[in-house]
Parts: structure tokens; sequence; C-alpha cells
């Protein structure tokens, strides 16, 4: 993950779309850099003061209130979501429009870091970065504030600032009906990567994370005495078949290279030892890479649940829970993100992206337009690597600028391009 960028044949992203890409997207040349000098303090001010106040999915009403000051502080005229946990803001004008996403809520998880701006919310933090996110969005905003009333921006930059981006039932839908994507040619994001060092961005053409579901299942029958198994319908049993065979049986049902998978992460069935309870049940996630088998998934889970229940007696109630599609990238504006972000800084600091079965709601905004997301390295030198979503997690804070820099050149370059 440290080599240059060399995305598969597969992808039809070509080092040769990238290099022509970058060779007209640098129209910022010093400026961006003196700009960062004099605002990156405040910059990652910002940041912490998010990171210290974090809000939930669906409460993100004071990060969003943070949001709209700081951009009408340079000009601009943030509106918000209906409920007011959300804000867009567009920079320029005319009628070619590229837009730029990022979540504002945190984990409910207790921040465990022993740091000046610890989170000073019991049971919140921000753990996945969704501060850093939000911050160099607001970064971009400004920057491409000032830009464009000293030379224009050459059309339309829409600044998203998502909720919920955590909830299985996210913000982007409710993103996408205030008209999010009302005239939008392309729609770019990134996501902090501790994996990457910090200053190293990745980049993918395709599927980039997966689409991934709930699935409970809740079985009853008849208990009984242990001693006597055969006068029952065994459900734990019958919940082991369940989380053993199924996603076995799926590995045979479903092609290989869609990427799915199954966990179960809870069951549950009986407290006695010599008692064979009358209920039971289980709990877990599908993951899948293909729109195609992401769509097929709920149906045949749920056959697949029901016939290797049938022969045990018990029987199955299914509750399969939609939760996001799969980021697919879409090829020509994972060239230009890339192409930009090596005009902002360096051929060699833009690298492969490796895929990741998490998922990001993200998607939903690619079931309507092109666009793509990348990794934006965070990681610490010499620190222990720290995955997204642990209670210790925590960033370099230089990733800010380097996030502003190549989100500035991404939103330029596509306004730019004649692709989409």
């Amino acid at each position: 993950m440290t080599s240059a960028l060399a995305l598969p044949k597969s992808s039809l992203l070509t080092s040769s779309m990238v290099s022509e890409i970058m060779s007209d997207t640098d129209p910022l040349p010093g400026q961006l850099d003196r700009w960062l000098t004099a605002h990156g303090a405040n910059l990652v001010a910002v940041r912490r003061h998010l990171h210290a106040h974090p809000e939930l999915s669906h409460q993100e009403f004071e990060t969003a209130a943070l949001v709209a000051r700081e951009l009408a502080a340079v000009g601009l005229q943030p509106k918000f979501l209906p409920r007011g946990n959300g804000v867009m803001c567009d920079i320029g004008s005319g009628d070619r429009v590229i837009a730029l996403r990022a979540d504002l809520d945190a984990l409910p998880l207790p921040d465990t870091k022993d740091v000046t701006y610890r989170s000073t919310v019991t049971n919140a933090a921000h753990a996945c970065g969704h501060d850093v996110h939000t911050t160099v969005l607001l970064g971009v905003g400004q920057a491409l504030a000032q830009l464009e009333q000293q030379d224009g921006i050459g059309g339309r930059v829409r600044l998203i600032f998502q909720p919920a981006e955590e909830s299985i039932n996210s913000g982007a839908p409710e993103m996408i009906s205030a008209g999010a994507l009302k005239d939008v040619a392309a729609i770019y994001a990134l996501h902090c990567a501790p994996q990457l060092p910090v200053g190293i961005v990745g980049v993918r053409s395709g599927a980039i994370t997966a689409a991934c579901d709930a699935v409970e299942v809740k079985l009853s029958g008849k208990g009984g005495h242990t001693a006597r198994p055969h006068l029952t319908a065994d459900l734990v049993y019958a919940l082991g078949r369940v989380v053993t065979e199924v996603p076995a049986l799926l590995g045979r049902r479903v092609d290989p290279r869609a990427g799915l998978s199954m966990v179960f992460g809870s069951i549950h069935a009986g407290e006695a030892s010599n008692a064979i309870p009358n209920e039971g049940s289980a709990r877990g996630t599908i993951r899948v890479l293909n729109r195609d088998a992401w769509r097929e998934a709920p149906d045949l889970v749920t056959q697949l649940i029901k016939d290797v229940v049938a022969g045990t007696g018990a029987k199955a109630d299914v509750n399969y829970t939609r939760g996001v599609p799969p980021v697919i990238n879409d090829r020509m504006a994972s060239a230009v993100i890339a192409g930009a972000a090596g005009a902002a800084l360096g051929a060699e600091r833009v690298v492969e992206a490796e895929i990741s079965m998490g998922g990001e709601d993200f998607a939903f905004y690619l079931e309507h337009v092109p666009g793509a997301m990348i990794r934006l390295g965070t990681g610490i030198p010499g620190a222990a690597p720290l995955d997204i979503h642990q209670s210790a997690f925590d960033v370099d804070e230089r990733a800010i600028g380097f996030g502003v820099r190549t989100m500035v050149h991404t939103a330029l370059a596509a306004l730019a391009s004649p692709s989409f």
C-alpha cells in the first residue's frame, strides 16, 4: 500500500488517463500552500473542538451550527437541512456543479485517549475520523470561497455536510431528498485511513467498500429436558446449523467474485445447561461487493435459513434489514481524483487503495451520479496502529492540510473535466 498508483487493468483506470489529468489540474502553484499556512492552525482548532464535543447520529445540531458559522464567516450562504443537523452550501456560479461530501456524526464509544481534546461527552467519540472529514471540507469551502472572490472557480462546488453516516437509517437519503444532488455532475469524498502514513492518499476504481446489511434470526419451538431431545425442537442445535451452514451454503450459491461474506456476531438461547429452550436468536451481518448480488441477498439468505431450519422442527422468523449499498467508484471520477491528488501532493503520494468490507453510505450518492471516495492517510509516525471504531483512535493532524489540498484540486479538476 505504499507503492505508486498501479490500479488493476480491470478497473480501466490507466496511467495515461491520470497523467493527462495531472498535467492540467495544478491551478494553484503556491497559492493553496500560503492559504494553509495562514489558516492551518484554525483548522486544527476546529477539528479539536469537534473531537471534544462529538454528537451521535441524528443529533448533530451543534456541529451543523458550527459548520454554518464557519462558512458564513467567509461570505458563503449555508443552508440547513429541515431538522437543522446537516448543511449544504454552494460556492461559485454556473450550471456545472461538483459536490464534495463530509459526514458529521460520532460513534457511541468512550474516548480513552489522554489528550487535551478528549471527548467531553460520555460514551461518544469521533473514533471514525468524521471530525477530520468535516474540518477538511470546511477548509476546502473557505479556500474555494477565496478563489471564487479572486478569479472565479469555473462553476459551482456544493459542500454537503451530512448527518448520520453511522446509522442504519442513514443521513445520505435525507440529503438527497433535500436536493443535495440537484444538477450535480459528480461527487467526491474522502475517509480517514490510519493504515496509510500521513501524506498518502489511496485511490481505487470500482468497489472500494462493501454493502452491509443486518439479519436477525428468531427460532421458536417445543423445549424440554436435554435427556430427551427427541421430544423437542432442539433450538440450540438449530441455531448452530444456522450460523455454520448458511454462510457455507452462500459460498455455493453466489459467484465468489461477488465478495459476499456472512458473519454472526451474536447468538443466544436458554440459560440452564440441562434444559432445551423454547426460543433463541442469532444476529449477524451480510457484506457484499457486487450490486447484483446485494440486490438478491435478502431473498436468498432468508430462504437458505428457512431451508436449514426446516429439518429441525423449529420455526424460523427472519428479519433482514437493508443497510447500505457497496461504494463502487466510477472509473473516470477515480482518474480525476487520482490526477488531482498527484497534482496536489506529488504522484509518489498516490497509491492504490485496498478494498474494505466495511460499509459507507456514500454509496447512496453513487446510485444517482458518478463519483469516487478515496482514503486519506492519517497514520501517526511511531505510534501503534489503531483502526477506526476503536476508543483510542486518533490522527496525525497534518492530514487535514493534505486533505484540503487534495479536495480543492479535485473540485477544480472535476469542474474543468469534460468527462461528466
